[in-house]
């Protein structure tokens, strides 16, 4: 009978949390021994407008959790990070130059137009299957460089890559995250010198790559006696998505899948990456996944509408309910629907003011009560989650009998079952802490708790976890 413990650190974008899973005989169980809140912080630099993330707080909360989770389980196995993708911490000569930005800061608004002067967004999709997206890292390296915020010598450090660091000393770069940046080369996996040289990106910038399930490095000496424990640092699926789609509790592969979060994620998991203009035209990322898969999916911006418009409500003044207000938008006879990917929506600010702007402008009805925005939000992010795992399907060729939905969504009754509804497919709703089981998943593994394939993890997941199921309506 295998039985250990393992900590995983998940930073989401709004909030992050420090996790124990406890594995016993081939079953896993997470308790959550830390939360904590992680929003972007607005700087001026004279007439300089920076969104930010305040990383140096972030750390100081994931250190108290990993106290907690040493003291409360002396036999504690490894660490493992994973967090979203994208931004990441310059270093020169080792220290942080300045606190991350956010990829919701307009810093990269020029930079798109330079880096394709450069390397055409065709030519760019060839090499690293990456989607467009105005906020991917290697616009925001372009507008550090051309800010001169980025010398020759300074090195680049995703988030969880960046956490790694200040525990173990090891500067590294996670394969999984590392796909996000738009400069990994999808067919061999390694950095491609050909798109950094072109782009005026110094080498330094690149760390030497690990991939999940790899040892990072042990804990600094300091930090040991700041958690009181030496344990190691275990390489995971760093990239939140990459560590969700390993905790998707799905026995066959004839799946589709949701991450849904600050950010939704849908698609589907392949062995190959798809290149075709037909996937290029249509915006779907070939990130990698665990074990060498392919994560096949569309960006969608997902639960941030509901988080922002209740910010926006409570700065008028309203007390806000979730569940009261999902209650209360499930006893409407439908709601309007927007294009939940529309631009206007990335950045902070009135969200309900932009979202009844687009509703006009799609001929729908503007919502009026929050009961109604929040209806609005949940019908337009269904019929986003259907059109882009079908879309996934056609376009890769993969037979999708049920979609699983992963993360905070997976809690929302009302999006599940009109994600059901829509797309004519079995919803299957769970766990919320997809993310932290994957995490966890791969260190058990790597510790020798768990063996085999993804799979085999994927079981523990079914014997360990109740789920939920949703039939599609007529």
């Amino acid at each position: 009978m295998n039985q250990g413990s393992v900590a995983a650190v998940d930073l989401g974008a709004s909030s992050g949390r420090v996790v124990v899973g406890h594995i016993d005989n081939d079953t896993v169980r997470l308790e959550i021994v830390e939360r904590f809140m992680n929003n972007p912080v607005r700087t001026w630099q004279g007439t300089v407008d920076g969104l930010q993330w305040n990383v140096l707080e972030l750390f100081r909360s994931l250190m108290v959790g990993l106290r907690k989770a040493a003291n409360d389980n002396p036999e504690l196995r490894s660490i493992g990070v994973d967090s979203w993708g994208l931004d990441y911490g310059l270093l020169r000569g080792g220290a942080l130059l300045g606190n991350p930005y956010s990829h919701r800061d307009a810093r990269t608004e020029t930079a798109v137009g330079v880096t394709h002067d450069l390397v055409s967004q065709k030519e760019l999709y060839s090499v690293s299957g990456m989607q467009f997206m105005p906020i991917n890292t290697l616009y925001q390296f372009t507008a550090d460089r051309l800010a001169g915020r980025v010398q020759p010598g300074d090195s680049a450090l995703l988030i969880p890559d960046l956490i790694g660091y200040w525990l173990t000393g090891v500067e590294a770069a996670e394969r999984t995250n590392a796909s996000t940046t738009g400069l990994l080369n999808v067919h061999t996996q390694e950095w491609s010198t050909d798109l950094t040289n072109r782009l005026g990106f110094d080498a330094s910038l690149f760390a030497p790559l690990v991939d999940p399930g790899q040892l990072l490095g042990a804990l600094l000496p300091s930090v040991q006696d700041e958690i009181g424990a030496q344990v190691p640092v275990v390489a995971v699926g760093s990239h939140d998505t990459a560590s969700a789609v390993v905790g998707i509790p799905a026995l066959d592969d004839d799946f589709g899948y949701i991450s849904s979060g600050t950010w939704s994620l849908a698609g589907v998991e392949l062995e190959q990456p798809v290149l075709s203009e037909a996937a290029r035209i249509a915006n779907f990322t070939n990130e990698t996944g665990v074990d060498g898969r392919i994560r096949f999916l569309k960006n969608i911006t997902g639960l941030w509408l509901q988080s922002e418009s209740i910010r926006t409500w409570e700065r008028e003044g309203l007390t806000i309910d979730l569940p009261a207000l999902i209650d209360a938008a499930a006893a409407l006879p439908r709601g309007s629907v927007f294009d939940a990917n529309d631009a206007r929506l990335f950045a902070p600010g009135d969200m309900p003011a932009r979202i009844a702007q687009c509703c006009i402008e799609a001929g729908q009805p503007a919502p009026q009560s929050p009961a109604e925005f929040t209806r609005a939000v949940n019908e337009s992010l269904a019929e986003a989650y259907s059109c882009a795992v079908h879309d996934a399907a056609r376009l890769s060729g993969k037979n999708v009998k049920v979609i699983h939905i992963v993360g905070g969504g997976s809690q929302n009754a009302l999006l599940c079952q009109l994600t059901a509804d829509r797309s004519g497919l079995p919803v299957i709703a769970g766990p919320s802490e997809a993310t932290s089981l994957g995490n966890v998943l791969i260190q058990a593994r790597a510790a020798g708790l768990l063996s085999g394939s993804l799979e085999s993890l994927r079981a523990v997941i079914t014997r360990s976890m109740s789920l939920t199921r949703y039939e599609p309506r007529a």
